[in-house]
């Protein structure tokens, strides 16, 4: 590969998503010379789409509100997870470091975390589990900050917001769901769209920056701060090999092939694979073709890091139970024929929701992690090709809280009906007919629903019964706030498939995140975060943010090795630039 250039640093980062801009970011702040380079024509990858959430045992925040957390706790949780999955040096990494990782972005960078006080482990009644306090998110921010560079932001997933409006989690969704019944609510969402009016006006999108936006834009002024070049439309071409040493790397630019020269090291944080077709044939069970999955990550995650790495003799970790965070995604129709994937995250906790199979009927409990309810949906659906569920409710149902993309009243519902998106029957036996399922089988299914919920009960799936399944829940719905009968018609049902949130089976590291061959010796020079790295959740997902971070706490990790600084060195680094 002959270069028309060559350019010299410390450290190249593949990739600009949490993971990348982490590792630069501690690199530079040590004193280190770092380019990030990024396939395509925006940086924030995966992480600009995200709810932005990052999981961090006994973080500062959770400490400071008094949460009674430990790290034998979380540590005899991810054992639990992860089963014989358990990699105790990473986990061990993890640990000790991630909140030392919150210390330093919040003192020395834009970051700002915010706890999630209420956000449960997803699995709270598990050993070590808890019902909330292990969850941070980065603080809203203000695009304008950016500059210029916003128009290089990755704008979020059009799907998630409301005409184009981010809305951050938490306490401002219930905002949205309350506007029509609360005057508090509806003052303080009129004064948000009043905001998103004058950015659309002024900028052309919108300049508060909510979820992964927030963590990407604070990351990346961060970025800029300390004048660390971020190439976008550079994807890297091969890695240099020298005595069994990565050097660099060649990456190609508007300019032609740039020989990049480390004298430190390269890291891999491309993102994983959720859109290689290949390696999701390879490993997804559900998607024997690889087409039968819909990843709402960016088009260019398609494994690059991954295959970069195992080019040079890194290997992927293999026989994880998942490889993939799975999410279940409905479809929604785009102006221009295609479609786009919406992440069902929240909606399947709320009262008067149940889901379905093809035969009618329910096969899980709904409130449980979109991980484990794929899973089950997955499982349900046995040899049937299709692996897909509907998702029921009735009128009062869907005008108080929506459904996937459809929005609570007062938004009209006639473009989801006109478009498909959504299914409407004026009998339960009319929708079963619409949908193609068996249809006294299905009336049976909410026959016997609704006599335990109208008792706010659920013996079959036990719904309402976690932490995590009441956060999901209403908590004004009383006495169950996940359980609610499905009586007044019209009755409507969205179509759910499988997606994911990100991939799990990346190259094998040690606890500084080196990448690590068949021998399980480092290879000099090469480093992996996100999602580039293999998860240390075991193919499992034990609560909100155990994919940020970690990619945000490995970062951290890397940047400091390639610093040389050891592991209570974080004083030593350098303050932002003015």
């Amino acid at each position: 590969m002959k270069p028309t250039k060559t350019v010299t640093c410390d450290v190249l980062v593949v990739g600009s998503g949490a993971g990348g801009f982490a590792t630069a970011l501690t690199a530079r702040l040590y004193g280190l010379d770092v380019i990030i380079t990024e396939k395509e024509p925006v940086f924030g990858g995966t992480t600009a789409r995200s709810g932005g959430w990052m999981w961090i045992p006994c973080n500062p925040l959770a400490k400071r509100e008094g949460f009674k957390d430990s790290r034998e706790a979380a540590r005899t949780y991810l054992q639990h997870e992860a089963g014989n999955h358990f990699d105790a040096a990473r986990v061990d990494a993890f640990l000790d470091n991630g909140p030392k990782m919150v210390d330093f972005f919040q003192e020395k960078t834009e970051m700002d975390f915010t706890l999630g006080p209420a956000f449960s482990d997803y699995h709270p009644d598990a050993p070590g589990g808890m019902p909330g306090g292990r969850s941070v998110v980065a603080t809203p921010y203000d695009g304008r900050k950016l500059g210029k560079e916003i128009a290089r932001l990755r704008p979020p997933l059009k799907e998630i917001t409301f005409l184009g409006m981010m809305i951050g989690s938490g306490k401002e969704l219930l905002h949205f769901f309350n506007v029509t019944r609360s005057v508090k609510s509806a003052a303080y969402v009129g004064v948000l769209l009043a905001k998103y009016g004058r950015d659309l006006v002024s900028h052309g999108r919108a300049m508060r920056l909510t979820n992964g936006n927030a963590l990407i834009g604070r990351l990346a002024k961060s970025a800029l701060d300390q004048n660390i070049p971020i190439w976008t439309s550079s994807p890297v071409k091969d890695l240099i090999v020298e005595d069994g040493a990565v050097k660099g790397a060649f990456v190609q630019t508007e300019d032609g092939i740039t020989e990049v020269r480390t004298r430190r090291g390269v890291v891999l944080a491309a993102g994983g694979f959720p859109q290689d077709m290949l390696r999701r044939k390879e490993l997804f069970p559900h998607a024997p073709t690889g087409a039968e999955h819909w990843s709402p990550a960016p088009p260019g995650n398609t494994g690059d890091g991954i295959r970069l790495g195992e080019r040079v003799g890194g290997k992927a970790i293999e026989g994880l139970p998942n490889a993939a965070a799975w999410v279940p995604v409905s479809l929604v129709p785009r102006r221009d024929g295609t479609s786009g994937p919406f992440p069902h995250f929240i909606d399947r906790g709320k009262p008067g929701v149940i889901a379905v199979t093809k035969n009618g009927k329910r096969f899980t409990n709904e409130a449980n992690s979109y991980h484990d309810f794929v899973q089950a949906m997955v499982n349900a659906c046995g040899d049937n090709p299709e692996k897909a569920a509907w998702l029921i409710v009735d009128h009062p149902t869907i005008r108080r809280y929506g459904l996937g993309f459809v929005k609570p009243f007062p938004v009209p519902l006639t473009p989801a009906l006109q478009n498909g998106y959504l299914v409407k029957g004026r009998t339960l036996r009319e929708l079963a007919e619409k949908l193609g399922i068996d249809a006294a089988a299905f009336e049976q299914t909410i026959e016997t629903y609704n006599r335990d919920a109208r008792q706010g009960e659920d013996p079959q799936f036990k719904r309402g019964s976690t932490a995590y399944n009441r956060y999901l829940g209403d908590p004004d719905h009383k006495p169950n706030p996940c359980v609610g009968p499905i009586e007044n018609g019209p009755f409507y049902a969205v179509k759910v498939v499988p997606g994911d949130l990100g991939t799990f089976a990346g190259l094998r590291t040690d606890a500084d995140a080196r990448v690590i061959d068949e021998s399980g010796n480092a290879i000099p020079g090469l480093y992996a975060a996100g999602n580039d790295m293999a998860s240390i959740m075991g193919g499992n997902y034990p609560g909100g943010g155990i994919t940020l971070g970690p990619a945000m706490t490995f970062g951290f990790i890397a940047g400091r090795h390639l610093a040389g600084a050891g592991a209570n060195a974080v004083s030593n680094a350098s303050r932002p630039a003015a």
